[in-house]
């Protein structure tokens, strides 16, 4: 039997279908996994050795690579993790090798209010509650590695303060000197805790620590995470594991993990987390899951490693980017795609008419603040909203356009879309350039699919000019730049002082020339300002400062005001959640 989801929650529909579930063992024999390949982890999750895959199968042909993104994301959600669902379950009927790829969520939008990201009604990943709370233990890894390279910066501040040069040699310890005033990192943890963005650490006597000023933020917000959503092999991880910058000298020199002799056992956290999770949709086709950053604070990708596997056991391979094509799409394209070296045949860009309708602010469109009930209006016909709110999507069409890739336009139906809107929907999408299909998976799951599987199949045989943005030889100043007009639609970019002499200092230093631009910015306008909607046009984007990330190569320019520590809202999802005391089964998660 399968739930209706105008009636049942997404968790009752996921536990429903839970019963039904293929082993990890049947789905590995579907996809040609050897036995040496498959580690379980109980019957129905398993990591994939990506080595033996990927070596395995070396001489086979790539399938086409899917990438899938969504509009500017707004409280009325857009389901662009249920559209990837559905995509993969509509190929699925189509008779298609099909698999996909998408990000571990992380336990702060769990337990706060954006939710899984599991996908929603009849397309969702499951088993669910696995995939919700921790999976294989991949975002616990990477709390690990990276809170360790704190215990060892903190330790050795201490020691260095307690002890003579003398004493620290007869130990093999050099004196590192660090500037207590100038250290990059902090520590993390996998929740949305407000409270913890700035403490104090170190209180007591000399035993206990060093005493200064210190931070948390949101575990998928680690730089040790953004490296395992873009290594390549074990000795690339390694490597980019050593170049992390934890703190300053006094001399204003980096000081590293390696530098700490903390690397090595970083990387031994690690261990199993470098490998896939292979899981399931609801219709049981196979989906993996792996690495888990945020888009607007991060490269907002599922790995690279996972990507190349997956090309290599499937025709076709979907893969999701985090938030909008502004931020998830633009790293996929000059970031991800850079360090893969995959050149995608198709982008999905999922909207919705209700969200097309919140970025009407020129035509009126009432606000619909997050956690708040949604104004009537929005389930009533308005085409002066959505002809509006169209040129936040138009946008983003045009961006994959210049990225070379075909872009296909997933109009998310909900029952309340009249035939008008879609129709307007449609032909404003097609006029900018895009295929177009109707897709109803939310509600119909594989079979409301159809159209744009078959929209996207199409679209996989057309070539593609696909080229980057930017070249790693233009300076940075120009890349934000360049981002900022053609990506976000504004009309130039200013930098403070402290920006400024920061870009001036790596555009003269040789060891920048391979980093990628990664922007800070957020997720929710194409600005740096959260509450601009639509497209908006005549506007200057602030860089306030840039942050470097040394082992993912990363250069960080950050927009606007922006945390690496999200807050937990008044109405989180923890409420709701709760276990079965008499089955031991999970209830409330979505």
């Amino acid at each position: 039997m399968v739930l209706d989801p105008t009636k049942h929650a997404d968790w009752e529909i996921a536990e429903e279908a839970e019963s039904r579930m293929k082993t990890c063992y049947q789905l590995a024999d579907g996809l040609g996994l050897t036995k040496d390949e498959l580690l379980p982890h109980g019957n129905y999750v398993a990591k994939v050795d990506y080595m033996k895959v990927i070596e395995r199968l070396e001489g086979k042909p790539d399938g086409k690579f899917i990438e899938v993104t969504a509009i500017t994301p707004t409280p009325l959600g857009e389901g662009k993790s249920t559209t990837t669902m559905g995509l993969l379950q509509g190929m699925g009927k189509r008779q298609k090798q099909v698999v996909a790829c998408i990000r571990q969520p992380s336990g702060g939008p769990t337990m706060n209010i954006k939710g899984s990201a599991a996908g929603g009604g009849l397309s969702q990943c499951i088993p669910l509650t696995e995939f919700s709370l921790g999976l294989t233990g991949d975002i616990n890894a990477v709390m690990n590695a990276h809170n360790l390279a704190m215990v060892a910066l903190t330790s050795r501040m201490q020691h260095e303060r307690n002890y003579s040069d003398a004493f620290l040699a007869k130990r093999n310890v050099t004196r590192l000197d660090v500037d207590p005033t100038n250290v990059e990192m902090g520590w993390v943890i996998d929740y949305c805790a407000q409270a913890l963005r700035n403490i104090v650490i170190g209180l007591g006597g000399k035993m206990d620590g060093y005493a200064m000023q210190s931070k948390f933020g949101i575990a998928v917000s680690s730089e040790v995470m953004a490296i395992l959503s873009i290594f390549s092999d074990l000795a690339d991880l390694r490597e980019r594991m050593g170049g992390i910058v934890v703190a300053y000298d006094k001399k204003r020199n980096p000081v590293t993990t390696e530098d700490l002799e903390v690397a090595g056992a970083m990387t031994a956290w690690l261990r199993e987390a470098v490998n896939p999770n292979l899981m399931q949709s609801l219709e049981g086709q196979p989906c993996f899951v792996h690495a888990g950053p945020f888009a607007n604070i991060a490269v907002g990708q599922s790995s690279v490693v996972a990507d190349k596997m997956c090309l290599k056991l499937a025709d076709y391979h979907l893969t999701e980017s985090g938030f909008g094509a502004d931020i998830g799409f633009e790293k996929f394209w000059n970031v991800k795609c850079r360090y893969s070296g995959n050149v995608p045949n198709v982008s999905v860009i999922t909207t919705t008419v209700r969200g097309l309708k919140h970025h009407g602010v020129h035509a009126g469109a009432l606000p619909c603040p997050p956690g708040k009930p949604i104004p009537k209006e929005y389930f009533e016909e308005n085409m002066a909203w959505l002809e509006d709110g169209a040129g936040n999507l138009i946008q983003h069409i045009n961006t994959v356009k210049k990225a070379g890739i075909n872009p296909v336009v997933c109009i998310n139906r909900f029952h309340t879309d009249t035939p008008a809107e879609i129709e307007l929907c449609r032909k404003m999408a097609e006029q900018a350039g895009a295929r177009v299909a109707v897709s109803e998976h939310w509600l119909k799951g594989g079979d409301g699919a159809l159209e744009l599987a078959d929209a996207v199949i199409d679209a996989c045989e057309d070539a593609v000019d696909f080229q980057f943005l930017y070249d790693l030889d233009t300076p940075v100043r120009q890349r934000v730049e360049r981002i900022a007009r053609e990506v976000y639609g504004a009309d130039g970019v200013s930098f403070t002082p402290e920006a400024e002499a920061k870009a001036k200092r790596f555009e003269s230093d040789p060891k920048f020339n391979d980093y990628t631009t990664m922007m800070v910015k957020t997720h929710l306008s194409l600005t740096h300002d959260p509450a601009v909607k639509g497209a908006p046009q005549g506007w200057t984007l602030p860089i306030r400062d840039f942050l470097t990330y040394g082992g993912a190569r990363f250069i960080c320019p950050v927009a606007g005001n922006i945390s690496l520590m999200p807050g937990t809202c008044s109405d989180p999802a923890y409420r709701r959640v709760d276990v079965d005391v008499k089955t031991g089964k999970v209830k409330g998660l979505f």
